[in-house]
């Protein structure tokens, strides 16, 4: 057997192929990834994943302890989802005015 399939496996296999481009990261990356890992650890299946994450961490010269320490770091300076100006989320709508009169 395989191992389970995760329900969010698409959207975090997308998410993972982008961190792997990634040759330095920002404070969100760091976020994601220690966020994507609590998520798939110990989970039995999505092995891909999981690897490609510990393959990003070497690229980016980090090891496990070195992101939760930085992590934290970021956490407490203040650090907020929805805070980040990189981050994007939603439809992409652009709700400012730039109306042509």
């Amino acid at each position: 057997m395989e191992g389970q399939n995760h329900p969010l496996y698409l959207v975090d296999r997308d998410h993972v192929n982008l961190l792997l481009a990634k040759e330095s990261p920002s404070d969100q990356d760091l976020i994601d990834i220690a966020r994507l890992l609590r998520r798939y650890e110990g989970f039995p299946g999505a092995k891909d994943i999981q690897m490609d994450m510990i393959k990003t961490l070497k690229f980016w010269g980090l090891s496990q302890d070195d992101l939760n320490e930085r992590t934290k770091r970021i956490w407490s300076k203040g650090f907020r989802p929805g805070n980040n100006s990189e981050e994007i989320v939603g439809s992409g709508f652009d709700t400012s005015d730039n109306s042509v009169s």
